[in-house]
């Protein structure tokens, strides 16, 4: 069989949520499947590390696709033609776009929907395109993965979906993220945060994160409790800076934030490991990838109580409502402060986490591409 896939996502060092679920998933997929051959479509000239075995073969479309425009014209008029010439049996997105009218069967995975519950976290060309054509792909594609049964509810709630066509992917954990030593880890605080204790936030820098509502609760508990905390915020700004700006304008305690812009895995791990709680308070997450990676570091969470947060956290975290900057504000003083607390969250994440790996995730996507093929 020749399966075409979109692999526009992956970017050396460039690997958001979208890339790390493809590079983690494809790179199983292929290795476990040598009798197929797999051509990988990218947009630009691709990183040899993304060839993962003899049977990819890698091409490339005339045009990056950065815009809506090269978008539409990639998926409605490269592909299809990609598709032909290579004789492809069946196409796989692991990103969410597909041509509006697939010539093969299309295995289409949309991680969430949260475009469409708030407008004003992308540009305006982009929320556009992506709200008018993201439900034609989801109801043309063959078959749907995502990536939690609340993003799979969600889609079928907003767009009618049919739930049966529906297969939910649980995403993964990457091997490097660990417990380290102590000493290790008084290191790492030594370089980020002058040898003070820390929470840290992980993920990219925009609305739906509620980055400036954590920065509130931040400065509400510093301002109680005078602690010598820093908080850490790991990511890239995604759109604009300016209400975060506004947030760091009117703290207290601003110069007790630290940003560190985008890390490499290695990097990143060492970080989340030395850190006292990791703080995720987004108002929608289809999933919530940084939960996992601090719990399977024995770094205890606060986190949201809604979409699919909890689904995720399970009773590993310390949930809160990420309307209220007083209540996140209080479980950062528990979590400061508590460590029986810290301690059971600790135990109760090793439970959690065996739910989510990398490998079940290559065979739950593959079973769905059967389940694509068998209807």
């Amino acid at each position: 069989m020749i399966i075409a896939v979109n692999t526009q996502s992956l970017l050396k060092d460039k690997l958001e949520g979208l890339g790390s679920f493809a590079d983690e998933v494809l790179s199983r997929m292929v290795r476990n499947h040598p009798e197929h051959k797999f051509v990988f479509i990218f947009d630009r000239p691709w990183d040899p590390s993304f060839i993962y075995a003899n049977n990819v073969l890698p091409v490339k479309t005339m045009l990056p696709s950065r815009h809506p425009i090269l978008w539409y014209l990639r998926f409605e008029h490269f592909i299809p033609e990609i598709i032909s010439r290579h004789k492809a049996d069946i196409f796989l997105s692991t990103d969410g776009y597909i041509p509006l009218h697939p010539t093969v069967p299309t295995y289409n995975v949309i991680h969430d929907i949260g475009f469409v519950h708030n407008t004003k976290s992308q540009p305006y060309l982009t929320n556009r395109y992506y709200n008018r054509y993201f439900p034609q792909f989801a109801r043309n594609a063959s078959r749907l993965g995502t990536v939690s049964e609340y993003s799979k509810a969600d889609i079928v709630k907003t767009w009618g979906i049919n739930p049966d066509k529906i297969d939910v992917i649980y995403n993964g954990v990457k091997t490097v993220f660990g417990p380290i030593a102590d000493s290790e880890q008084q290191q790492v605080r030594e370089k980020v945060s002058g040898g003070c204790p820390y929470f840290v936030f992980v993920g990219s820098l925009n609305q739906r994160k509620n980055v400036e509502g954590m920065l509130r609760a931040f400065d509400i508990y510093k301002e109680k409790t005078g602690s010598c905390h820093k908080m850490v915020v790991v990511g890239e700004c995604m759109w604009s800076m300016s209400t975060i700006d506004h947030e760091l304008e009117h703290m207290r305690h601003a110069d007790d934030v630290v940003f560190l812009g985008r890390l490499q895995p290695q990097e990143l791990a060492r970080v989340v490991a030395s850190a006292q709680a990791l703080v995720l308070v987004s108002f929608l997450e289809g999933f919530g990838v940084p939960l996992v990676e601090a719990m399977n570091c024995n770094v205890p969470v606060i986190t949201s109580n809604c979409t699919s947060i909890p689904e995720v956290a399970g009773n590993a975290g310390l949930l809160v409502n990420p309307q209220s900057d007083d209540e996140i504000a209080a479980a950062m003083e528990r979590m400061a402060t508590d460590a029986e607390l810290r301690a059971q969250l600790i135990a109760n994440a090793k439970v959690q986490c065996a739910k989510f790996s990398w490998e079940q995730s290559a065979i739950d996507l593959w079973n769905g591409i059967e389940r694509m093929l068998n209807q």
